[in-house]
């Protein structure tokens, strides 16, 4: 049994030791090296994944230039809805920013899960409303805000980033170049 897997599980109050244990023995976790590509533009995702640890990227590429739309690091669902659940080829890339442990489901094991473990169904869906409504507030609070407003509230939010992925995919992250993120760090320090 996978301890970080096993430590996760046990938030669950809903969840008895046994079945902790069975539903951690049932479920495959992979190791990924950095620079893994776990899904291209185009591909149906055929799978999902959820991060025990480590970081993947979700990026397009448009004109032959990545934009970085998401980071997805510990105890956050990596999955794309459309793709995964409605088998539409996917309009993005998903890679690993460092070497990371990953929960894999697919659509067939995860109701098969559901069969065997009720009360995982009702986890998961708790936990995706939740994880929809963070990132329904995450966009409206994006398009209102400026670049610089951006980078403090990932510095508020999610210090760790900034130290686990490369600044020019920050910066894409943010919607500015990596010379305008530059900028923005000096003039934060200038204020202080």
């Amino acid at each position: 049994m996978h301890p970080v897997l096993r430590q996760y599980l046990t938030h669950f109050s809903a969840l008895n030791e046994e079945e902790i244990r069975e539903i951690a023995e049932n479920i495959p976790i992979q190791d990924f090296k950095k620079g893994a590509i776990l899904l291209k533009e185009g591909e149906i995702a055929d799978k999902c994944y959820f991060v025990l640890k480590g970081c993947v990227r979700q990026y397009h590429c448009v004109d032959d230039e990545e934009k970085t739309t998401a980071f997805f690091t510990e105890k956050q669902a990596v999955v794309s809805f459309a793709s995964y659940s409605q088998r539409m080829p996917s309009k993005h890339y998903w890679s690993c920013v460092e070497d990371s442990t990953l929960i894999i489901g697919s659509l067939d094991h995860e109701q098969e899960m559901y069969r065997k473990f009720p009360k995982l169904a009702a986890i998961t869906r708790a936990l995706v409303e939740q994880d929809f409504g963070k990132t329904q507030e995450d966009f409206a609070t994006f398009i209102t805000s400026s670049p610089e407003e951006r980078y403090l509230n990932l510095l508020e939010s999610r210090p760790e980033l900034l130290h686990r992925a490369p600044q020019h995919q920050i910066a894409s992250y943010l919607g500015v170049t990596p010379e305008s993120l530059s900028r923005i760090r000096k003039r934060l320090i200038v204020k202080k």
